[in-house]
């Protein structure tokens, strides 16, 4: 019951953070763009495509029962690929989403094993 309840939670806020992506929040979300990946693709379209992949990984946690623990996985991948804006963010001492200090810039690095931590426990078997 509370891997359900944390799989859905995590489902969730990963919709809700992936619409933000696409809306209200895409200025914001540049911050975490790291430099490497604007040469590759334009950093509106990083934002873009980091948010419809959010989506896409909230709903199939709900809608595909069947596959939640690949899916926690993959999760898991892309909370470890985002991890250098995260860190590029902080380097380079970029505001957004009120981390607006290099405290809790750093702060914020500490809570991604978490999240990669949530997507893994909450979709595996409770066995």
């Amino acid at each position: 019951m509370l891997r359900t309840l944390a799989r859905w939670s995590l489902a969730a806020a990963m919709v809700f953070a992936g619409v933000s992506h696409l809306f209200w929040a895409r200025r914001e979300f540049r911050a975490q763009v790291p430099e490497f990946a604007t040469k590759v693709m334009d950093e509106d379209a990083v934002v873009v495509a980091s948010g419809v992949a959010e989506v896409m990984l909230g709903a199939s946690l709900v809608a595909l029962p069947a596959s939640r623990q690949r899916i926690g996985v993959l999760l898991a991948a892309f909370f470890v690929a985002v991890f250098p804006g995260n860190i590029e963010q902080y380097v380079k001492r970029r505001d957004g989403f009120g981390l607006d200090t290099d405290r809790k810039r750093l702060v914020r690095l500490f809570f991604q094993p978490v999240l990669v931590a949530w997507a893994l426990w909450s979709t595996r078997d409770g066995r």
